[in-house]
C-alpha cells in the first residue's frame, strides 16, 4: 500500500509538472492582452514563421531519411556486381534508381529551400546527402575507373520550372526558373570518405572472385584519394578525423592484402589466396597515426 499511494504520488507530480500555473494576476494579464497591438501582431508573426521554419525542418529529415534509405540499397546493389554478365544490367537498373531520385527525393528538397537560407536546413538533409554522394561516386568508379567533381555532380540536380502563361513567339514554353539542389563541397568530401570503405569491400570481393588485377587498381585509387585527404582536410575538425582514421583503416587493409597476393600467391592454391590475404589483413594492426585519433 505505501509502494502504490508512492507511485500515485510521483505520476501526479509528473503530470503537473508540464502544466503552466497561471494565477489570477496573470490570468488577468492574459485575458487582457491586444491582439491588435503591433508589438503582439509582431510576437505572433515570429511565433508562425517558427513553426514554419521547424515544420519544413521536419520535412527535410523525413526526405533525407528516404535518401539514406535508397542509397544503401543501390550500394548493397552495386556489390553485386561479381560478374561481367550483369554488369550492364546493375549498371542499368542503378543509373535509372538514381534518376528516380533525382525526380522526386532531391526535386522535393530543392522546391522546399528554394528562397531560403540553405545553410540553416543543412543539418536536416546532410545524412542522407553524404550517402548519395557515396553511392554515386561508387557506381562512377564501377561504370568508368574514376568520379565526377562536386560542382559536376549538382548540375545534375538543376530544376527548370515552366511558365505555362508565357508563351514565345515559336508557342513554346519559356523557362522562367530555375532551382539548383545545393551539394556543399564539405558535405561532398565527407561522402567520398565513405565511398573507401565500399571500395575496400570491393576489393576483396574482386579478390573473392579471383580477379587480382582489380584489387592493385583498387588500391591504388584509394591511396591516391588518401594522399588527397592528406593535403586539404583540417584535422582538428571533429568528424573529418573520424573520416580520416577509417580511411587509412581501410586502404591498411587493402594494401595488406595486395602485399599478401604479391608475395605469397605464387605457393597459395587460388581456391585459398582470398582466405589466405583476407585474414593476413584482419590479423595485421596498424600503427595509430598521431592526429588522426578521435
Amino acid at each position: 500500500m505505501p509502494q502504490e499511494k508512492g507511485e500515485r504520488r510521483n505520476r501526479g507530480h509528473h503530470s503537473n509538472k508540464n502544466k503552466i500555473n497561471v494565477g489570477d494576476k496573470g490570468r488577468e494579464i492574459l485575458e487582457s492582452i491586444d491582439e491588435n497591438n503591433l508589438v503582439i501582431q509582431q510576437f505572433r508573426g515570429y511565433s508562425n514563421e517558427l513553426d514554419m521554419k521547424h515544420d519544413k525542418f521536419e520535412k527535410l529529415v523525413k526526405i533525407s531519411r528516404d535518401i539514406t534509405i535508397e542509397s544503401k540499397r543501390i550500394i548493397f546493389l552495386l556489390h553485386t556486381l561479381d560478374k561481367e554478365s550483369k554488369r550492364e544490367a546493375v549498371l542499368g537498373e542503378a543509373k535509372l534508381r538514381f534518376e528516380n531520385m533525382g525526380k522526386t527525393l532531391f526535386k522535393n528538397i530543392a522546391y522546399e529551400l528554394d528562397g531560403q537560407d540553405i545553410y540553416q536546413y543543412l543539418r536536416a538533409y546532410k545524412p542522407g546527402l553524404e550517402e548519395y554522394v557515396e553511392a554515386i561516386t561508387f557506381f562512377q568508379y564501377l561504370q568508368c575507373g574514376f568520379m565526377q567533381d562536386w560542382t559536376e555532380l549538382e548540375k545534375s540536380l538543376v530544376y527548370t520550372e515552366t511558365d505555362k502563361s508565357k508563351l514565345s513567339l515559336e508557342n513554346s514554353l519559356q523557362p522562367t526558373q530555375m532551382t539548383r539542389m545545393l551539394i556543399t563541397p564539405n558535405e561532398y568530401i565527407m561522402g567520398i570518405a565513405d565511398l573507401t570503405g565500399e571500395l575496400m569491400r570491393k576489393c576483396i570481393n574482386n579478390l573473392g572472385t579471383g580477379d587480382i588485377t582489380s584489387c592493385y587498381q583498387t588500391c591504388n585509387f584509394v591511396r591516391n584519394m588518401h594522399k588527397g585527404f592528406l593535403g586539404c582536410t583540417n584535422v582538428f575538425n571533429k568528424d573529418m578525423s573520424k573520416k580520416l582514421y577509417t580511411l587509412k583503416q581501410s586502404l591498411t587493409k587493402m594494401e595488406n592484402v595486395c602485399y599478401t597476393i604479391k608475395v605469397r600467391g605464387s605457393e597459395i592454391p587460388k581456391h585459398m589466396l582470398a582466405d589466405v590475404a583476407i585474414g593476413a589483413a584482419e590479423d595485421y594492426m596498424a600503427d595509430e597515426d598521431e592526429g588522426y585519433q578521435v
